[in-house]
């Protein structure tokens, strides 16, 4: 349990005090906060509260979206939310085409440019971004970025410690050069983020919402956990599900359930 973060997207109705008070409770001692919640409870309160709980923040979901006209100036935003907060990563959500576009090598171009252009912002927040490789479902509306090649390629020009990737199970799992890429990743030192949930079939309607809790799909979860551990990486395993049956659940039965899952099907 001591690498264990419980990602506030598993329970996303829970309140933020309600979150907090809920861990501590538990035991667990990390968490992911989203950008979303933090505002709504606010992000001197949040960052308050989590530090006198004795929580960390082990990432901020999220920045990115690098197809719409204003993600500059809500980039720098999010990575000032992060370095309140004391999030060491802010997750990169890419975006997909721009509107119009079928053009998706100039899209992933464009993602790398415009994280070039962040990197001096992170670098003086002390806030590494990590690229989400989202799967290849998503590449049009939300992520064009769709391999951890791909993140890893586009990472590359940058320092490792402005710029790393996301290995997240959900999206990754069914590509076959996975393996490698965790091996290069860890060897550039661009592991950032390490997150864990199954795929469940049949996806539910609205794929989004198509993550399981470990142990209720198909991926290999510790095969993962182990093959990223191979590559020196000793940073938190995050739990991140969306599912909107789980959602509708207590927090506190969400929260015990996903760490039962965890140690059953992860650790």
């Amino acid at each position: 349990m001591s690498r264990f973060s419980f990602n506030q997207a598993t329970a996303n109705r829970w309140p933020i005090p309600d979150l907090v008070a809920g861990c501590v409770e538990a035991g667990v001692t990390r968490v992911g906060l989203w950008r979303e919640q933090v505002a709504e409870f606010g992000l001197e309160k949040t960052a308050a509260l989590v530090k006198d709980a004795g929580l960390e923040v082990t990432s901020l979901c999220r920045g990115g979206f690098f197809n719409k006209p204003d993600w500059y100036p809500e980039n720098v935003r999010a990575i000032e939310e992060a370095r309140v907060l004391g999030a060491p990563v802010l997750v990169l959500v890419s975006g997909g085409l721009p509107p119009g576009s079928r053009d998706i090598d100039a899209a992933r171009r464009h993602i790398g440019d415009s994280i070039g252009r962040l990197v001096p912002a992170t670098v003086e927040a002390g806030v590494q971004l990590a690229i989400e490789p989202l799967h290849p479902m998503f590449a049009s509306d939300r992520c064009a970025v769709s391999t951890l090649g791909q993140a890893l390629g586009l990472a590359a020009p940058y320092p490792a410690d402005a710029v790393g990737v996301v290995v997240d199970t959900y999206h990754v799992w069914w590509d076959d050069t996975v393996w490698a890429q965790i091996e290069r990743a860890g060897r550039e030192g661009r592991i950032a983020c390490f997150q864990a949930a199954d795929w469940i079939t049949p996806l539910p309607e609205g794929v989004l919402l198509g993550r399981g809790l470990p142990g209720e799909g198909c991926v290999e979860l510790r095969r993962f956990r182990e093959a990223v551990d191979a590559t020196g990486f000793t940073g938190p395993v995050e739990v991140e599900v969306f599912n909107a049956d789980l959602w509708a659940r207590p927090g506190a039965e969400i929260l015990a359930d996903t760490i039962a899952a965890y140690e059953e099907h992860v650790a």
